[in-house]
């Protein structure tokens, strides 16, 4: 055997023990540590000891660590909505479609998802019915059309009718919420590039309004502005230039956060949200991608909640069929997630080094955070208007689980034991 192949030898076999570690990709080495290299430093602007935890979390598996040279990348994970940013990008989009009347008539509305009841679908072909031919543009934006706009956003924003009917049923509420995807069914036929057209002009326009601004959609009203997070974007660009493989997943739809997620140096290749399929000719269907065991077109597992797990598994670490469901063993994961939500909690879970939570008082989240039972949990308040503190213990021990049937239950710990109720301490 030469000396070059004894070499490369053994600089696999390294590689291979610096992703078993955990949290590593086998992407590809990122660039060895040399003396010149300098850790980024995270700047002010966070709760606590926060900064300091998650600078210690860039000095650990960043390039810049001389303990850990050659070595694959770890991988970051950030929910978008609330987040990285203030306020629902999805939210934003679908106030645009409805204001500039860019919803597209179905042929029938009990085909957009497989969860509208038929009450939910009679109420929008009674409201938007008269108003366009099949596969036009319905005229949400005017006068007339703007009782349509009041029932597609009533679905979309209440799960509901305008009479108060449940618009959806039958839902497996770990895996999708079909609001949610229902925003992503409704751009069918319409290309990629235009729905990313639609959201540079929302984002344009929500950014430019001024902080607190409401808009008209239909006879309503409803938020009118976005920001992004100084300190996420901070931390998003430090992680990244610490060697870190970052990415986004969100529940908006796919072109939707690909636009607002160059925002913050995020391409198009390392954002996860929901994905539809497309006919031949490039335009969007009412049907979604599917992950792990779940087909195209079956239209339950979509990013939240459990479909999170699965997406990553699937996109970033290129597990498949019905093994992406599962947890993976820590060479699998991704070592830091940030999220703000009950349906982040799967991912954030499934970090192995840092979890870092927003606090919206969300009852599953919070309870495991301030649980904190391996020490890996970190708490901030919002960074603009934050919530003020929950005056009531999160409901831990009783009723703060949702199950996969909508039924409620007490937050478990992995070995079976419940978690206590909890008292809200970071806002």
């Amino acid at each position: 055997m030469t000396r070059s192949s004894t070499r490369r030898r053994f600089q696999a076999a390294g590689a291979a023990a610096l992703i078993a570690a955990g949290g590593l990709t086998s992407a590809g080495p990122a660039r060895a540590a040399d003396h010149a290299c300098t850790t980024p430093k995270l700047a002010a602007g966070w709760h606590g000891d926060n900064q300091a935890r998650l600078q210690q979390l860039i000095d650990r598996y960043g390039r810049c660590n001389p303990h850990r040279p050659g070595r694959a990348k770890p991988v970051a994970v950030f929910d978008w909505d609330n987040t990285v940013v203030k306020n629902d990008v999805g939210d934003a989009t679908m106030f645009w479609l409805l204001r500039n009347g860019k919803i597209r008539q179905p042929a029938d509305w009990k085909a957009t998802s497989r969860h509208l009841t038929p009450a939910a679908a009679q109420a929008l072909t009674a409201a938007c019915g008269p108003l366009a031919r099949p596969g036009t543009p319905l005229p949400t934006g005017t006068p007339a059309g703007a009782a349509c706009a009041d029932e597609i956003n009533a679905v979309y924003g209440t799960a509901a009718t305008r009479t108060g009917t449940a618009a959806f049923a039958g839902w497996d509420r770990r895996t999708t919420e079909p609001g949610y995807a229902w925003l992503a069914q409704l751009t069918q036929g319409w290309t990629a590039r235009e729905i990313r057209a639609f959201a540079a002009a929302a984002r344009t326009e929500n950014l430019a309004a001024p902080i607190g601004t409401k808009q008209q959609v239909g006879t309503g009203t409803a938020t009118g502005w976005v920001r992004y997070y100084d300190q996420q974007r901070d931390l998003v660009d430090k992680l990244r230039r610490a060697g870190f493989d970052v990415w986004i997943s969100s529940a908006s739809p796919q072109p939707v956060v690909e636009v607002w997620a160059r925002g913050v140096g995020i391409d198009a290749a390392h954002v996860i949200g929901i994905r539809n399929t497309t006919t031949r000719d490039g335009r969007l269907t009412a049907h979604l991608q599917g992950c792990g065991s779940v087909p195209d077109g079956a239209d339950t597992m979509i990013t939240y909640i459990d479909g999170k797990r699965c997406w990553i598994n699937q996109e970033v670490f290129g597990v498949r069929g019905r093994a992406a469901e599962e947890v993976q063993p820590a060479a699998r994961r991704q070592v830091f997630a940030a999220g703000d939500s009950d349906t982040d909690i799967t991912f954030l879970r499934d970090a192995t080094a840092l979890r870092l939570v927003l606090n919206r008082n969300k009852n599953e989240l919070m309870c495991r955070a301030y649980d904190n039972g391996d020490g890996k949990w970190i708490v901030n308040p919002m960074f603009i208007d934050p919530k003020k503190q929950k005056t009531s213990p999160y409901p831990c021990s009783t009723t703060g689980y949702l199950d996969h049937d909508g039924t409620q239950g007490p937050v478990r710990r992995g070995d079976g034991s419940v978690v206590p109720d909890q008292t809200d301490t970071v806002y």
